[in-house]
């Protein structure tokens, strides 16, 4: 998203120096594989967001990743998260392209990347709140390992995810190939991101941003679309 002026009316959204930082991992990322190997929860600061993987959560096996088809739509029953999921990628600045400002309930999927599924980390991204109400992932920082994600995709299949971790990153202290890379080789991965910390009325964005982490664990079969 561009950093520079914003259509009248379109409220506190993500601006482009927060989307910069996906920017980054992203070059780092891309270049890293060319070369080879429910609830209601304003942002928080990394002290309570970033919970990790509390020692003692039982998690279940990961399975076989799918065959690559692109996402349309993502649900977190836990957070009460149900929304459309639509392809974005660069803007004009070289970062991450977010869903447009008139649907700040809708993620974005960066389609240049993985899909949801398919072998590899997939990155769903969207916007935290707006000037006057909360947005699509408001509530993301309030994710707990063992949570389940669910991914609906274009060919009526489901995959499931379950979280296995939740860390909120100072932009100051990003680390892309942490954020972006694969946790476990050839494993179906999925990075759900926001942003977190403190807002900065001045600069017009966040401190910081909420990376939930989730890994494939079960497929249901493709049915009809509605």
């Amino acid at each position: 998203m561009s950093s520079g002026s914003r259509p009248a009316g379109t409220g506190r959204l993500v601006t482009g120096v927060a989307w910069a930082v996906l920017l980054l991992g992203l070059w780092l990322w891309g270049r890293d594989a060319t070369q080879g190997p429910g609830s209601s929860s304003a942002p928080t600061t990394g002290d309570i967001a970033a919970v990790g993987r509390p020692l003692g959560t039982a998690l279940p096996p990961p399975r076989a990743p799918l065959a690559p088809v692109a996402p349309r739509r993502v649900e977190i029953p836990s957070l009460g998260i149900t929304a459309p999921v639509v392809a974005r990628g660069l803007d004009v600045t070289g970062a991450i392209d977010p869903p447009p400002y008139e649907t700040p309930h809708t993620v974005g999927w960066f389609g240049a990347g993985t899909p949801p599924g398919a072998a590899g980390p997939a990155l769903l991204v969207g916007h935290v709140d707006t000037d006057t109400r909360p947005a699509v992932f408001y509530g993301l920082s309030a994710a707990r390992p063992g949570a389940e994600v669910r991914v609906t995709r274009t060919d009526g299949s489901v995959a499931v995810f379950t979280v296995d971790d939740v860390q909120v990153y100072p932009r100051e202290d990003f680390d892309a190939r942490e954020v972006y890379g694969a946790r476990v080789p050839h494993r179906a991965e999925l990075r759900l991101i926001t942003c977190g910390g403190t807002f900065d009325r001045r600069a017009g964005t966040y401190s910081a941003n909420v990376v939930v982490s989730a890994y494939l664990t079960g497929t249901e079969p493709g049915r009809s679309r509605p």
